[in-house]
């Protein structure tokens, strides 16, 4: 019998849908919680793709299509703009 986890400590994929309301009132969301939530997202992406001792190009790829949806989302607005415009 697996012994019973708090909420507080539950991962987001592991709370019902019933008990996300709650789980999001337990979290911190001021810059000092934020900035360390970043800081343990940063750290668990680097030490699964880039710090590997037989590392390959998947964790370097992420980036750089998340960089390039990032700035595709950045230049939509004037994109939008541009794709009806005749040129003659």
């Amino acid at each position: 019998l697996p012994a019973a986890v708090l909420l507080k400590d539950t991962k987001l994929m592991d709370v019902k849908l019933g008990q996300l309301g709650s789980w999001l009132a337990m979290r911190d969301f001021t810059p000092g919680g934020i900035l360390g939530a970043v800081r343990r997202g940063y750290n668990r992406y680097y030490n699964k793709y880039i710090n590997v001792r037989k590392g390959g190009l998947g964790g370097l790829s992420m980036v750089l299509a998340g960089y390039v949806v990032l700035s595709y989302m950045w230049s939509y607005s004037h994109v939008k703009h541009e794709r009806r415009r005749k040129y003659h």
